[in-house]
């Protein structure tokens, strides 16, 4: 499939940030429609006639918002319909829509390992985690870890005194490097 025009992958974001649609949903709804843009166009019909009596499509201002503050870091969005997208995250039955991509997205075609645990981990354990990450990273994997303290944070450090890690945190956004 050949990448996404702006307007249509700003539909993706607004799409994507609905309240109650999910990955399954979200495929669910292109697959009927064709675009998320025209799933947005008959989402209140279709919740109306679901029994939804609140339902409120996502302001575009905040999509746009949202949109803007990753171009200004430098960031972009990549669609699970697309090239750029990670294999190991478009082999799922339903991937995540959007992805946001700080850094070197070259990165994201290279194998990846994930590296989570206890965020109250022992100190032996956080010793390990960072041998683990290093040494994976040296060989040429890409470490991801979700950052938060304990094992993730250990898994972090390690990757990036060799190796290159992927950082994945709220609201999905990835940060790529190489090792530094």
């Amino acid at each position: 499939m050949p990448p996404l025009s702006n307007n249509e992958r700003r539909a993706w974001l607004r799409l994507a940030r609905t309240e109650h649609v999910g990955p399954v949903t979200f495929q669910s709804l292109i697959a009927r429609f064709g675009s998320a843009g025209a799933a947005l166009e008959e989402l209140p019909r279709l919740a109306q006639r679901g029994g939804g009596k609140n339902f409120v499509l996502p302001d575009q201002s905040d999509c746009d918002r949202e949109w803007e503050a990753l171009a200004k870091l430098g960031g972009r969005m990549i669609a699970s319909c697309e090239a750029d997208y990670p294999r190991g995250l478009a082999a799922l039955d339903a991937p995540p829509p959007l992805i946001s991509v700080l850094g070197h997205p070259h990165l994201l075609r290279k194998e990846m390992i994930a590296i989570v645990g206890a965020r109250n981990a022992s100190a032996l354990a956080r010793k390990f985690a960072d041998m683990l990450a290093r040494e994976l990273g040296f060989a040429g994997l890409v470490v991801v870890s979700g950052l938060a303290r304990g094992i993730d944070a250990a898994a972090h450090e390690g990757s990036t005194g060799g190796g290159y890690y992927c950082r994945g945190g709220r609201r999905r956004r990835h940060h790529l490097s190489a090792g530094e």
